[in-house]
């Protein structure tokens, strides 16, 4: 067995100390088949320092809280909000500390098919055997419905309309019919603690947009970008660090480079007045989670080439990449914002970053 570590390991592994912890000493009233209560799965997420349980995610109060009395109520969770928000990893969060298991994800797009999310065949035994329920192979949903877990379905509009619409007996009757199979095993009712949390960000919007029959059965939450930046400074340094541990870097980027990589994600995610010449957004993503994997990068970079912490050199090294892609008309963006922005901008940091402006692409 590879004594390597994995490289992403799943929340209930990661967070399994402080979920254990929380569900010693929950004494809360819990709906069935939720492994914890719906005050402690709160402070799971956003934090308790006096059970030393760490912040995962900046969201307000209420929004959470609006998440969790949905999912209680069996109606199913739409996250909506624009890329890199943390969707994927709020529904994970939700999963792990509901279910205790936040693996029976489906993976919306354009290739998946019904049986990929309900259940498909073991065709050896499909021959031998005929339709049985030791030949069926299950997939989320049905592992979901039997077990009474939370299933995620992520990017729920790149799936195709009829693929999305297999869920409307699932969330409406809470049960799932499987004709090739007879008497009890023919139908299949979910057990309690089921549900679904679904995710679709905004500029999917319109690809395979929800038919109305199944809109009904979701309740809806918008996940915003992180409005205070001492907040995202202190997110983007806090799991930038944890990756570049898990890359065996014992380094962490400087909290210098991190306000520049913060400031420059923030200036430029919205409109912004440059010397009375309106810049328009971009169409890179300018994310929160764009901000971790950039300052990973310059972690990486740093440490593996020249054994050091990052500089302002290797952030514009770094961030081009993930700003730029291969639209010109971003990476003209990019280079006005420097001329126009950084340029001004006081400090040995931001000159320092200023003067390695001829690194971008």
């Amino acid at each position: 067995m590879s004594n390597h570590p994995l490289q992403r390991p799943p929340a209930e592994i990661t967070y399994a100390g402080e979920l254990a912890r929380l569900q010693e000493q929950d004494r809360d009233p819990r709906p069935p088949g939720w492994l914890l209560s719906l005050n402690a799965i709160r402070r799971f997420i956003l934090g308790d320092a006096s059970m030393g349980i760490s912040r995962k995610m900046v969201a307000p109060v209420a929004a959470i809280e609006r998440m969790l009395v949905t999912l209680a109520t069996g109606r199913g969770l739409m996250l909506v909000g624009e890329p890199g928000t943390a969707k994927s990893m709020l529904s994970e969060l939700l999963a792990a500390a509901v279910s205790g298991d936040s693996k029976l994800t489906i993976q919306g797009g354009a290739s998946i098919t019904e049986d990929q999310i309900k259940y498909s065949w073991n065709y050896a035994l499909l021959i031998n055997e005929g339709p049985s329920p030791r030949a069926l192979v299950p997939a989320p949903l049905y592992q979901g419905m039997q077990q009474g877990k939370l299933v995620r379905f992520e990017e729920m509009t790149r799936a195709p309309l009829e693929v999305q619409d297999c869920l409307l007996g699932m969330l409406s009757d809470r049960v799932m019919a499987v004709p090739e199979l007879s008497a009890e095993h023919a139908m299949l009712y979910a057990r309690a603690g089921f549900n679904i949390i679904a995710t679709a960000n905004t500029r999917d919007r319109g690809v395979n947009e929800m038919s109305t029959a199944l809109k009904r059965r979701f309740d809806f939450e918008t996940v915003f970008p992180i409005m205070d930046f001492a907040q995202e400074l202190e997110l983007v340094a806090q799991r930038s660090a944890a990756l570049l541990e898990l890359s065996g870097i014992s380094q962490h980027v400087p909290e210098p480079v991190l306000e520049l990589l913060v400031t420059t994600f923030r200036d430029l995610r919205a409109s912004l007045q440059q010397g009375g010449n309106e810049m328009d957004k971009l169409n890179a993503v300018m994310s929160t989670a764009e901000a971790v994997n950039v300052a990973h990068a310059v972690g990486v970079r740093a440490w593996f080439l020249e054994q050091r912490s990052g500089n302002p050199a290797d952030l514009v090294e770094c961030i081009a990449g993930t700003i730029v892609k291969d639209n010109e008309d971003d990476r003209n963006k990019l280079q006005r914002y420097f001329e126009q922005k950084v340029a001004r901008r006081e400090g040995r940091h931001w000159q320092d970053y200023y003067a390695a402006r001829h690194r971008l692409p």
